[in-house]
């Protein structure tokens, strides 16, 4: 075994007894053998690097998030990045950029190809030589435009097994649906009208795993990716790969093995790329995708951006506490990816355990009020419950009354995401606090609102000089990011520890090896003050430095004045 250590290969043959039975699990070794032998990629492996540190930031983008009409899309992302964003982030996740058919890209047609309208290859390739990249592994279902599903409507093989093909009179209550629409869609083959197995929608047909030649094309895919260069593969809509009828069809323990499987496959010929799983569900859930340190390395905190956005909203932080202290410890070499928005809206689910249902309405008719709106999924007696909210984060944050008050919370949010411990990913359109686009919504889909593509001449001069605080936002973020990447105590392997505040204030300590970083955040809409003895308390005697201001705090008769939605990153300098 020159590509694969005997222990690991013995390991995998196993993890394909679990998904296909001991008589096929040989011979599927024996393929996957030497699908890994025709990549070649154990010749890139790095020397036992870390897989992360604290300069990592992540920026979330859309392959044509900002254009200028005279290259390429993603030649136009680049050399935005290597302007205005120069030292703030080094790691790119570019949203489906494979050809679709809807659903912003989650629809994919094919997996091997880069949306012409977007670019090439090399355009990624060129991307690679300043950034990290992060791909998305759509595994769950693809586009009915594929060539996998015209293969399987006409009969010929293997696609004809590719999809999961249920009698609509069979009894589906017990499973888990994370979209308001039938879960069976027909369809016209060469056999017949059939129903296939749609979880998120008609146009995107959930692929059948229990086919092993399903498991080995995205396999080869994922190696694939690997050769491009990605640091990051998103597994997304992970959570409901594996189908068996009278279960809910989610979390399923073969959909484990799977990505266990490919996490087995990688740590033996790329252990420097990073799998991360996308799976937006009640918080204990999304966390069994760390298994024993054996599955993701990386998995979306998903909890934090509504409990964030409610603390925020209400002045009280006493849920964000109470989840924040219960976290624990995680399994060794994983880590979460932070963030508040992305290209989807604010799942509330993840936090369905986490505070009353009455709370969550609130937060459902707070964005409500500030334009925004919320996709429903079903439930098994055929309800609707609120899903996600979709507003883009600094609208969801804003102050009717008072716009600056309102960034100035925006702001504090993303400072909180940003020193939480793990790696901090960013949206795009968080970046210059962008406003929901309304017209995106009417003429698309709810989702849309927080999708909007900029004219890169337009940007430009919106984060430099524009209105609608886009150049204050965009001005103190970007400071922010920098700062970030050299606070060695952000470190994502790095201690953290909650400090008990009141329910206006949240406070955390992040401890690297050398340094600690007393992080402060008023939560309220007055000013407050911060106590030096407190300070004192935690950090020990000296001088106190806010590395978000570069500023030293005086304690004038013992306290030190902070602004409403203030947030403060201290350290201590010696006496």
């Amino acid at each position: 075994m020159k590509l694969i250590r005997r222990k690991t290969f013995d390991r995998i043959h196993q993890r394909l007894v679990k998904l296909y039975g001991v008589s096929a699990a040989a011979p599927l070794a024996e393929r996957l053998y030497m699908l890994i032998g025709r990549y070649g990629v154990e010749s890139r492996i790095g020397g036992g690097a870390s897989l992360w540190n604290e300069k990592d930031v992540l920026l979330i983008a859309y392959g044509d998030s900002v254009k200028d009409g005279t290259e390429n899309p993603l030649q136009t992302l680049r050399r935005f990045c290597n302007t205005s964003l120069a030292g703030a982030v080094n790691t790119v996740h570019i949203l489906p950029f494979n050809p679709a058919s809807s659903d912003g890209g989650f629809s994919v047609i094919d997996y091997r190809k880069v949306a012409p309208e977007l670019g090439q290859w090399r355009d990624i390739e060129q991307l690679r030589s300043n950034y990290g990249l992060m791909f998305d592994l759509v595994l769950n279902h693809c586009s009915r435009s594929s060539e996998w599903f015209k293969n399987y409507t006409n009969g010929v093989a293997p696609e004809r097994d590719f999809f999961i093909e249920v009698d609509p009179d069979e009894d589906l209550s017990q499973v888990t649906r994370p979209r308001p629409w039938p879960l069976l869609t027909p369809v016209e083959t060469s056999r017949g009208t059939k129903h296939v197995w749609t979880t998120f929608s008609p146009d995107q047909i959930d692929v059948n795993f229990a086919s092993p030649d399903v498991l080995f094309e995205f396999l080869d895919i994922l190696l694939m990716y690997v050769d491009k260069g990605a640091r990051i593969i998103r597994l997304d809509a992970v959570a409901f790969l594996w189908k068996e009828i009278g279960t809910t069809c989610v979390h399923h323990e073969k959909t484990h093995e799977v990505v266990k499987l490919m996490r087995d496959m990688l740590a033996a010929v790329a252990p420097h790329v990073i799998l991360l799983t996308e799976t937006n569900v009640p918080h204990a859930e999304n966390i069994s995708y760390f298994g024993n340190g054996d599955e993701a390395q990386m998995v979306y905190n998903f909890a934090l951006p509504p409990l964030l956005l409610h603390g925020l909203l209400r002045g009280d932080s006493s849920y964000l506490q109470k989840w924040t202290e219960s976290l624990g410890e995680l399994p060794e070499n994983c880590t979460f990816l932070n963030f508040t928005a992305c290209h989807d809206g604010i799942g509330v689910r993840p936090i369905s355990s986490l505070v009353p249902d009455e709370e969550i309405d609130w937060l459902v008719e707070q964005t409500q009020k500030r334009g925004g709106r919320v996709n429903m999924r079903s439930m098994p007696d055929g309800s609707k419950s609120p899903y996600e909210l979709n507003i883009t984060y600094r609208d969801a944050l804003s102050d009717p009354e008072n716009d600056r008050l309102g960034m100035r919370r925006f702001l504090l949010s993303q400072a909180i995401a940003l020193s939480f411990k793990g790696m901090p990913a960013v949206y795009f359109h968080s970046l210059m606090g962008e406003r929901t686009w309304q017209e995106g919504m009417e003429n698309g889909e709810n989702r849309d609102g927080n999708r909007r593509r900029w004219d890169l001449e337009h940007l430009e001069d919106v984060i430099q000089t524009g209105g609608s605080g886009y150049a204050y936002i965009f001005g103190h973020y970007t400071k922010m990011l920098r700062t970030r990447r050299t606070v060695r105590a952000f470190h994502p392997d790095g201690g953290q520890e909650l400090l008990p505040t009141k329910p206006d204030r949240f406070a955390f300590l992040r401890l690297g090896e050398r340094e600690t970083v007393l992080c402060w955040f008023n939560f309220s809409s007055e000013a407050t003050v911060l106590e030096e003895s407190w300070v004192k308390d935690q950090l020990g005697d000296g001088r106190f430095q806010n590395l978000l201001t570069g500023n030293n705090l005086k304690f004038e008769n013992g306290s030190e004045p902070v602004n409403a939605y203030s947030a403060l990153w201290l350290i201590r300098e010696e006496a």
